[in-house]
């Protein structure tokens, strides 16, 4: 056996291919949505995987204000932020924050940060990341391709 041909590849910002994705978030599952983003945007779903590079690709969402929430999450879930004086926890809901200006850009980064790595690394994944709440977008130089988020596992 040679173990000459059995060399782990390991990629790194040269060798890295990075694609220009759609995902349209018509009736997508808020939490579902995002998980799958994040898998996007950290690049597990390559075979050239590499955790210390960012491999992933350039995400766009587009309806992002179309987007569900099962249940009475709407409304019951709370979403907790301080603002580091005392007394300065604040708590805001998904509906609240969902009717305020740029509200379904906040709530779907806010979601997706949470499921990337809390690094410096996450931290540049995460503005790989484009919201758009209505079904226009400013990025079609870059010719980016419509995917199924529902054919990714």
């Amino acid at each position: 056996m040679d173990t000459l041909s059995y060399k782990t590849i390991s990629a790194n910002k040269a060798t890295v291919n990075k694609e220009w994705v759609i995902v349209d978030a018509t009736d997508q599952v808020l939490g579902r949505l995002g998980s799958k983003v994040a898998k996007l945007l950290r690049g597990k779903y390559k075979p050239n995987f590499t955790p210390h590079v960012d491999c992933g690709d350039n995400v766009i969402i587009i309806n992002a204000d179309k987007v569900k929430l099962t249940g009475n999450k709407w409304n019951g879930r709370v979403y907790l932020s301080y603002t580091g004086y005392p007394g300065g926890q604040r708590e805001i809901t998904p509906a609240k924050l969902l009717a305020k200006p740029n509200g379904a850009d906040r709530l779907l980064r806010r979601v997706v940060k949470g499921m990337l790595p809390k690094t410096k690394l996450g931290a540049r994944i995460l503005e790989n990341l484009y919201i758009y709440e209505g079904s226009e977008h400013k990025h079609q130089a870059q010719e980016p391709k419509l995917i199924d988020i529902n054919a990714l596992n």
